[in-house]
């Protein structure tokens, strides 16, 4: 096999009580790529439509994550990477952990898989190291995975994969704004009041739990932060608006998607799902603000081969 196109799905970090250890993966919401071998024996990424991005390896995501995994097996091969992006830079549903991930992954394939796809998790981080500073897995990891991803520890690396609801729909708002997550870390306390840590750990715990039992109702009273949220939020025009409109139509729960400016309203079943879309959406085109709409199922694959 010479030649592999994937699609490289958008995840949702953080769901509110699990910063930097937890995501999930979404289902129609991603970008392509397109990975092949080449005779110059060089990682080139050739082409990018979508995004302003740089193509230089170090420099981008992409670039930088699959350089990784060739050091790591001391290989010599060449390879070429398009990236078509569907996924906004700075979206806060994980542009750069989609391509991070794809890169990897299709590299792999093409290796004849000599790393298990738990094991690319680490290759990808160093892309998002690239992209924010800091190398977590809470994107990276679901887009691989598939499902939710729950990270164990980073010392050592340590990923589980926990189970999806059939009936889980996350619906999310993109206000079209750049926020970078590099920037978005930048505001965030380094100390934490234990009484808010111990609340923090009993949601995420819940959380767990409610994926485990298809407890819907423990699941959406999980979905609180009492730590990143408060700060965060004042970056979102009408993040507090939006909230109410989700808890009032039904919504289980309502957060920052990852560092933001996105945010998600998880839902049970299509019904309200689009009842809280259409509220969205009319609530934020009375506001004139620009924005994009996802709603999605849950995607238990993770990266799709689309041809080979």
């Amino acid at each position: 096999m010479d030649k592999i196109k994937l699609f490289a799905p958008a995840t949702v970090a953080n769901l509110s009580c699990g910063f930097d250890v937890l995501g999930c993966c979404l289902d129609g919401v991603g970008d392509e790529m397109i990975i092949s071998k080449n005779s110059a024996k060089k990682l080139r990424i050739t082409k990018i439509t979508g995004q302003d991005l740089p193509l230089e390896v170090d420099k981008n995501v992409a670039g930088v994550s699959a350089e990784a995994l060739l050091n790591a097996l001391g290989e010599n091969q060449g390879f070429d990477i398009e990236i078509k992006k569907n996924i906004k830079a700075g979206s806060g549903i994980g542009s750069s952990a989609a391509s991070a991930a794809g890169a990897v992954f299709g590299i792999n394939k093409l290796l004849g898989e000599p790393f298990s796809t738990n094991e690319l998790i680490k290759f990808a981080m160093e892309g998002e190291r690239l992209a924010s500073g800091n190398a977590h897995a809470d994107n990276v990891a679901p887009a691989l995975l598939g499902d939710f991803s729950l990270v164990k520890s980073y010392e050592p690396l340590e990923i589980l994969s926990l189970p999806s609801l059939p009936e889980l729909r996350i619906l999310v708002l993109h206000p079209l704004i750049e926020l970078k997550t590099r920037d978005s870390r930048s505001i965030i306390r380094q100390n934490v009041a234990l009484t808010k840590a111990i609340s923090q750990w009993g949601n995420l715990a819940a959380l767990v739990s409610a994926l485990y039992t298809q407890d819907y109702e423990l699941l959406g009273r999980s979905l609180k932060d009492e730590i990143i949220e408060p700060v965060r939020s004042i970056l979102i025009p009408y993040f507090d608006e939006l909230k109410a409109l989700a808890s009032a139509n039904g919504a289980l729960g309502f957060g920052i998607s990852g560092s933001g400016p996105s945010v998600f309203a998880m839902c049970k079943g299509d019904v309200v799902a689009q009842k809280v879309k259409t509220e969205f959406q009319e609530f934020y085109q009375d506001k004139n603000i620009d924005f994009d709409l996802h709603l999605s199922k849950i995607n238990s694959e993770g990266i799709k081969i689309l041809a080979q």
